[in-house]
């Protein structure tokens, strides 16, 4: 029995990492986020991933809701991908993701950005 801890949904993670990192490779760093938006939803449906795209969450305060959030993805109601295609990925759009999900179900944000040479792959876990 191994003593490793294991991480949280790995294998699923381990697919959407190589989808992304399949997708930076054809494309490159040169694109808006909607095209790589559209290459994910496309790789998710080749892999048969089940994903929703854009789904509302609530923004509560107090209980009660001050505004939405949508992801642009959420793969198999488990993990959140937000995706970039900025030079580099910066400490306020980590800081903002977990202001968007500390008060709802989902506990693993993945934010990948395409705009840096190299791919960028952040996980942060919630909760």
């Amino acid at each position: 029995m191994s003593t490793e801890k294991k991480l949280l949904y790995e294998d699923l993670t381990y697919k959407i990492r190589g989808a992304l990192y399949e997708i930076h490779k054809a494309l490159g760093p040169v694109h808006k986020e909607t095209v790589y938006h559209n290459a994910i939803a496309i790789e998710l449906k080749h892999l048969k991933i089940p994903f929703k795209t854009e789904k509302v969450l609530k923004v509560t305060y107090r209980g009660e809701t001050v505004g939405i959030y949508k992801p642009d993805f959420i793969i198999d109601d488990k993990v959140i991908l937000e995706i970039k295609a900025v030079p580099a990925i910066a400490k306020t759009m980590l800081d903002q993701i977990y202001y968007y999900v500390r008060g709802s179900k989902y506990r693993l944000v993945l934010l990948a950005n395409f705009g840096a040479r190299r791919l960028e792959i952040k996980r942060k876990i919630y909760g």
